[in-house]
């Protein structure tokens, strides 16, 4: 929360610069943040460290998002006067980085108010809990359970021995791609500002812009392939930059998820470059799709990267749901994939379809050979056969939890298309989804129970599933006591 309040600051910093009324509510949010935060300190200075157990790991973990995103709303709600369940939904969808907006003008917001958005997502891409342990020293703790709970994919034995090494390893990392990235952005048609909030939303694979019309206001090509390049690299594990730094590039040239990652990038684009071609299309749909073969394949590069980094940008010739099925549907598909894992994208991860794939594999061939001896490996690595249990099982709660959500919102009285976009969107924290909430709309027209059941599965799906279900079964209470 101290924290919290630091960055509500700097947002103020900015509304002041550009002598913009809002500043208030940003000072004022800094100030119930540093307050709850103050307090919270207070009381728990003389806590002992021992008694931290694993399930009050998971217990930190998820509030943690769910109070940040309570008080970072507090600016939407004091200036902006929007309800408390739209502004909890856009706080939380820039917090997760999922990038769902119930904004119809953005353009119409004040700087201040553009530079938080951005600045939520660029904080919740990398890890609430990573920016705690990188910047405060108190969080220094003898253990990885709170690192790990939120940081997933991530080999925390193989990258520093303290947990506050790697987590400064990281923000460093995560800070160089946004100002390179920056950069890129500035050098083509974007000023400063636009270059520094795009940065910090691609890095972070989130997806708010400063605009309505996301990428597409600025209609340029180079600002689409700068956009689709910097997602994908966001979208590899962080823990293999690491190894970059270290000069052991091999590790990265091993990874066995990053070749399957590249492999589905290029083979998705091409298919969406022939569906552009011999698909059925209406007249309405020819109207806006791409014309010319390299108009076709940035608009399938582009395509592919903001939706399987789970990013959401949306490009000018960009509208998949006014396409047609041949195209949203295998967009939703490409929306529970993500990327990889140990990366700011969300989705169910490749390493997880390589390790279902693998199982199904072995599975067939016991059936054939019923005394053979085989297992999973990934990169040359035997996984145990627990950690498949595990992908397993998330892959079925995934399914369960999406379909559970599906038929809750259609009893709250959307349509089906709506429904399946929205549940998978949330779940997987792309932004845009299909029907009522694809690309060219917003989620303003979901009911406010509604947005509260979608802010519940940004943070699911954030935190890969685990971490928040363990606080619904009792065993986990029983532990506590």
């Amino acid at each position: 929360m101290m924290m919290e309040g630091l960055a509500l600051l700097f947002a103020m910093c900015v509304s002041l610069f550009y002598g913009e009324p809002d500043w208030w509510a940003f000072l004022l949010s800094a100030f119930v943040s540093w307050t709850v935060g103050g307090t919270c300190l207070l009381l728990g200075r003389r806590a002992a460290e021992e008694h931290f157990s694993r399930a009050d790991s998971f217990m930190v973990v998820a509030l943690s998002w769910v109070v940040f995103s309570l008080i970072g709303m507090l600016p939407f709600i004091l200036f902006m006067r929007m309800d408390v369940a739209s502004a909890f939904f856009e706080t939380m969808s820039g917090f997760t980085t999922m990038g769902a907006t119930v904004i119809t003008d953005i353009d119409s917001m004040t700087h201040a108010t553009r530079f938080w958005r951005a600045n939520t997502q660029w904080m919740g891409g990398l890890g609430i809990v990573v920016f705690s342990f990188a910047l405060i020293p108190l969080y220094e703790m003898k253990n990885a359970n709170v690192f790990s709970a939120e940081v997933t994919g991530i080999g925390l034995d193989r990258l520093r021995p303290k947990i506050g090494s790697t987590a400064r390893r990281l923000l460093l990392i995560y800070l160089l791609l946004t100002s390179v990235c920056a950069l890129f952005y500035w050098a083509g048609p974007m000023n400063l500002y636009d270059a520094v909030c795009h940065a910090m939303t691609t890095v972070a694979t989130g997806g708010f812009s400063t605009h309505s019309e996301s990428i597409g206001y600025f209609h340029s090509a180079y600002v689409e392939y700068v956009a689709s390049v910097f997602m994908l690299i966001s979208s590899v594990n962080f823990s293999l930059f690491y190894y970059v730094s270290i000069r052991r590039g091999r590790v990265m040239l091993r990874n066995e998820e990053l070749h399957a990652f590249l492999w589905i990038v290029f083979f998705l684009t091409g298919i969406f470059m022939l569906l552009f071609r011999y698909a059925p299309m209406s007249t309405e749909a020819v109207a806006v799709a791409p014309q010319g073969l390299e108009q076709t394949f940035r608009t399938s590069f582009f395509h592919v990267a903001t939706v399987i980094t789970t990013t959401g940008f949306a490009a000018e010739t960009y509208d998949y749901v006014s396409w047609g099925a041949p195209f949203w549907m295998p967009t939703v598909f490409i929306m529970a994939l993500g990327g990889c894992a140990g990366s700011t994208a969300g989705g169910i991860k490749v390493i997880r379809l390589l390790v279902c794939l693998k199982a199904a594999f072995n599975e067939f061939l016991l059936q054939l050979h019923p005394r053979a001896v085989v297992a999973v490996r990934i990169s040359g690595h035997v996984l145990p056969v627990e950690r498949v249990r595990r992908t397993l099982t998330f892959i079925f709660i995934y399914i369960f939890l999406a379909v559970l959500s599906i038929f809750l919102l259609t009893c709250m009285g959307l349509d089906v298309d709506t429904s399946i976009g929205a549940s998978i969107s949330s779940l997987s924290n792309v932004g845009p989804g299909t029907g009522l909430v694809g690309p060219s709309g917003t989620f303003a027209e979901v009911p406010a129970l509604g947005k509260c059941l979608l802010s519940l599965l940004m943070v699911i799906g954030r935190l890969e599933i685990f971490t928040v279900l363990f606080l619904f079964f009792p065993s986990f209470w029983q532990e506590r006591k």
